[in-house]
This record gives structure tokens, sequence and C-alpha cells, in this order.
């Protein structure tokens, strides 16, 4: 590696805004963040790894927040509601009703081809193919997205109802449908 890229990498003499200080209530000025920028595009340069300015989204968040413009390279960044990472959405608000929607979707819609699919609907089998192909579409970092939202529960409950449909006996409750499944 060149003398020249080692100098500039962005750990050395990078961002002068770290998530602490957004804990700490500290807002960087916008023509800091700015200057941030250019100089992670010049790195960027410098190293040959050009970014992808079309892929590139920005996300305001707060109420009071001046949704000031931002380039990289020239190419100035796109505005956008929510955006997918890691798979899972993110909105401006930081509500993720629409990855519940979206995780209830995918669920539902696996839920729907094992019962179709399969014609044995004995008890463990079909326990198990909930445990092994629905619920890891409705648990996915949930540790990061985690419903708090009444109509989010409501949502993902739902699901888990039709699964203990299908699999138990439809004359008992949802209660005993559940003490069930042990």
């Amino acid at each position: 590696m060149s003398d020249r890229i080692r100098k500039r990498r962005p750990e050395q003499n990078g961002p002068h805004f770290s998530a602490e200080d957004g804990k700490r209530g500290r807002v960087p000025k916008i023509e800091q963040l700015r200057s941030d920028l250019q100089k992670l595009y010049d790195w960027s340069l410098d190293c040959q790894m050009l970014f992808t300015t079309e892929k590139c989204k920005l996300l305001y968040f707060g109420y009071r927040n001046a949704k000031s413009t931002y380039s990289l390279g020239g190419d100035t960044g796109k505005a956008d509601d929510e955006e997918k990472d890691l798979g899972i959405i993110v909105a401006q608000t930081l509500k993720f009703s629409s990855q519940c929607v979206v995780a209830a979707k995918s669920a539902n819609k696996t839920l729907g081809m094992i019962s179709c699919t399969f014609v044995n609907k004995e008890k463990e089998v079909m326990l198990r193919l909930y445990q092994t192909l629905v619920r890891p579409k409705l648990e996915y970092c949930v540790q990061t997205w985690r419903p708090y939202l009444r109509k989010d529960i409501d949502l993902l409950k739902k699901v888990q109802k039709r699964a203990t449909m299908i699999i138990s006996d439809r004359d008992l409750t949802y209660g005993e449908r559940l003490k069930n499944w042990v």
C-alpha cells in the first residue's frame, strides 16, 4: 500500500461525528458533515474504491431536522421515507410497522404453501414445518425491529393463530391450541 493511501484512511482523519456524540445530544454542524463526506469521497478515489452514488439515500430523522442536501462526488443524495438494509426496513419515524407487514406477509405465504402442499397434517410434522420455515421469518432480527405498537403485535399474532388452526384441532380456543403445542 502506498504512503499516499495510508495517510488518507478515514479512521485516522475521518468523520468528526460519532454515534456517541448523537447519544449525548451533540449535533454536528451541517458544513462539518459535508466536509466529512467530501473527505470520505476523496479517500475512496485514492483507494480506487468508488461509491455507487445512485444507491446512496438520505433518511432524515427527527421532527426539527433541517433536511439539508448532501452530495457525494457531485451527486446529490435522494431523500427517502424508508430504506431496507440487511433485510430490515427502517423508516424515518423509526417505527417498524412496514417491517411487521412484510414479515407477516412472507410468513403467511409460507404457511399457505405448507397447508396446500402437505396432505399429511400430523401435529409433529406440521409443528416442525412451522418452526423451521415460518417462525424464522417472524423472528429475523426481531431484536432490532422489536414490535411495540399494538397493531404490529396483533398482526404477528394473526400468523401464529392461523398456524395453530392448521396444526391443532379447530374446535379448541386459541389459548388451548397454544397449550397443545408444547
